[in-house]
This record gives C-alpha cells, structure tokens and sequence, in this order.
C-alpha cells in the first residue's frame, strides 16, 4: 500500500468515483452509508497519527468554521448523516454550497479527521431562547437569489419572544410539537414575526458571530 500515501487529495477522488461508477455499471449502486464506509477505508491510512488530538475545525477561519456549523445542525435537524449529504455532492460533482470550500480547499484527508467531538466544541444550540443574537436574510420579506440581481443580505437582531402557537415545547433542548414563531428586534428598535422559524425558516437565520 505504499503507493497509497503518494497519492493527492484528487486522484483519490477520482478513484473512488471511479470505482462507485463501476458498480453502477454492474448494477450494484452503493448507498450513502456504504461510500462514506469507502472512503473511511481509503482516508485512514493517510492520517497522521500525530494530529490524532488536534481539532481540525480549530485552524479554520471564523467564517467557515460557522458556516459548517450551521450546515451540520441544518442536516442534524433533517436526520441527515453530515459528512454522507458531503460525500454524495462530491461523487455525483455538485455543489454543497456555502461549504464547498471544505472541498476545494481542505478535501477528503481533512473532512475524514473531523470527529463529533471536534464539532461539539464550536456547536451552539439549536433551539433559539429570548436574548439570542442572531443575523436574519431579507430573503424573509424579499425574494432573493445567491446568484442573482437581488443579493442575500444579513441583518443584526436580538430574538425577544419565542412561541409555539400549537402549544409545543419551545426550550433549547426540546422540539416543538408544532410550528414555532419568533419575534425580533432589529439595532434599530423595529420587530419582526418570523413564523416557521425551525420548519420552514431555518434557512434565513443564523447565528451571529460572538460581538
């Protein structure tokens, strides 16, 4: 296996889609769980036992680390597995968004160290509690495009009520049993109604960076 270690991040790519297109070919699609198996298999051996301790996310900047972050809690709600939703873009050569940087970037060696353990150092919690700082798109009053005339745009905001109208719990460890709604404040004293804040939402907030 001594050829292994001479291999770059992108060769390994393009073997292991290779062979995930080879089974295709044959009629035996892997499935998600079964890729990121692979891949685990081909990304081991290069690990360096030295960074076993080391957080990967610790060398990452602000805005990335939080952006996986976000993405990872994203998936957790939709009981996703992270790293396979990572994985699946990069076979079938999609796009992952605001993380793709962790391929163009860091790749496969990198995203194979990262452990839940590393996640839960940076992780916030996911259910939003009166006092919150958060950001919100004007994707919540205007249709925006990411790449389009109408650029996203985030906006500074302290959450100031939270509540569950079909009476659902609405702490920061419990799911609500129905849809939740969340009224903001914006720096400049004008509130906000955000209903769907969790089920539909989710995708115009985020959590603002530690002032």
């Amino acid at each position: 296996m001594t050829f292994v270690t001479a291999m770059s991040s992108a060769e390994f790519e393009a073997a292991l889609k290779a062979a995930i297109d080879e089974c295709d070919a044959v009629g035996c699609p892997l499935s998600g769980q079964q890729q990121a198996i692979l891949m685990r298999a081909i990304a081991n051996p290069l690990a360096p036992s030295s960074s076993s301790e080391e957080n990967p996310l610790d060398n990452l900047p602000p805005e990335q680390r939080q952006a996986l972050i976000d993405f990872i809690a994203e998936q957790e709600q939709q009981s996703r597995n992270w790293k396979v939703q990572l994985l699946n873009d990069w076979l079938a050569g999609r796009e992952s968004g605001k993380v793709q940087f962790i391929r163009d970037e860091y790749g496969l060696q990198w995203l194979e160290r990262v452990r839940p353990s590393h996640v839960v150092r940076y992780a916030r919690p996911t259910r939003l509690v009166v006092g919150d700082r958060i950001e919100v798109s004007n994707g919540l009053w205007e249709w925006v495009q990411d790449d389009g005339p109408c650029s996203r745009e985030w906006f500074l905001c302290t959450v100031i009520s939270v509540s569950s109208p079909n009476g659902g719990s609405t702490s920061p460890t419990d799911l609500p049993t129905g849809h939740t709604n969340c009224i903001i404040r914006f720096d400049n004293g004008m509130e906000y109604e955000i209903q769907g804040i969790y089920e539909w939402n989710r995708y115009n907030w985020r959590w603002a960076e530690t002032e």
